[in-house]
C-alpha cells in the first residue's frame, strides 16, 4: 500500500444517529455534523466513492416506543422517518463543504429524497457524488445495520466502516466492564458465537456469507475515517 493511497475505492459508512448528538442530550449537534462532513470531504478528495447509511437513534428509537406500548410497526416507521431528518441535515452540511450529494430514502418522500434504484445509485457514485441512504430498507423489523449490509453489497462496496463511540470490538461492553479487552482482528464466526455487539445477527451473516469486511472504529477521534480508508490500523477489523 502506497502512503496516502486508499486501500478501499468504494466504502459504505454506517453512521449511527448518536454520532450526530455531539454534546447534546437529544437531536442534532450541528457543529458535530459539520465536522463529519469535513472529514468526508477529505476522503472524497482521495478519490474514494462514499455511501452512507444513517441511523435515527438521536431522535427516536423504535425499541423505546415499543417499551412504551406502541405497536412495533408504528414505532419502527417513526424511527425510519427520524433517519430522513438526519440525512437531510448531513446532506446540507456536505453541500456546504462543496460535496455533491444525493439523498435516497427507502420510504417514498419524493419532495426531499429520491427512491432507491440500484443502477441510479451506482451512477451517482461513478459521477463522484456522495449518496446518503435513509429510512433503512423501508420496512419494520429490519435495523439500519441490516440495511447497511444489504446496500453495501448492492453498490459493490469493498468494506463497511461502522462508526461508533468506542475504539473497536471488545470481549464485553467497555463502558460497563473495565476489564474488557479489545480485538484488533476477529472473524465473523467468532462474533456470532460470542454474540458480540458489532452489528445485528442478520447483518453479520450477510457480511460473512458475502465476504464483506467491517471495520469498527471510534468516530470521535479526528482522522479515524481517513485512517480506515487508507488501511491503517484503527479499531477492529471483522473479516
Amino acid at each position: 500500500m502506497d502512503e496516502g493511497r486508499p486501500l478501499y475505492k468504494r466504502v459504505l459508512l454506517k453512521l449511527s444517529g448518536e454520532a450526530l448528538l455531539g454534546e447534546q442530550p437529544y437531536g442534532l449537534d450541528f457543529k458535530r455534523v459539520r465536522t463529519i462532513a469535513q472529514e468526508l470531504r477529505q476522503i472524497q478528495q482521495l478519490g474514494v466513492d462514499i455511501a452512507i447509511m444513517i441511523g435515527g437513534g438521536n431522535i427516536f428509537r423504535g425499541s423505546v416506543g415499543v417499551k412504551e406500548g406502541m405497536d412495533r410497526v408504528v414505532a419502527d416507521h417513526i424511527g425510519l422517518l427520524a433517519t430522513v431528518i438526519n440525512g437531510i441535515a448531513l446532506q446540507d452540511a456536505l453541500e456546504k463543504e462543496g460535496v455533491n450529494t444525493r439523498l435516497i430514502s427507502a420510504l417514498e418522500i419524493r419532495s426531499v429524497a429520491e427512491p432507491f434504484i440500484r443502477r441510479r445509485a451506482l451512477r451517482h457514485l461513478e459521477k463522484g457524488r456522495v449518496i446518503i441512504f435513509t429510512a433503512g430498507l423501508g420496512s419494520p423489523y429490519f435495523t439500519t445495520d441490516t440495511a447497511a449490509a444489504l446496500r453495501a453489497l448492492e453498490i459493490k462496496a469493498e468494506v463497511i466502516l461502522k462508526a461508533t463511540k468506542v475504539d473497536g470490538v471488545y470481549t464485553a461492553d467497555p463502558m460497563v466492564e473495565a476489564q474488557a479487552t479489545k480485538f484488533d482482528f476477529i472473524g465473523f464466526q467468532e462474533v456470532i458465537q460470542q454474540e458480540l455487539k458489532v452489528m445485528d445477527s442478520t447483518a453479520i451473516t450477510l457480511c460473512k456469507d458475502n465476504n464483506l469486511p467491517i471495520i469498527v472504529f471510534n468516530l470521535n477521534v479526528p482522522g479515524n475515517i481517513k485512517k480506515a480508508v487508507l488501511g491503517e490500523r484503527v479499531g477492529t477489523k471483522v473479516s
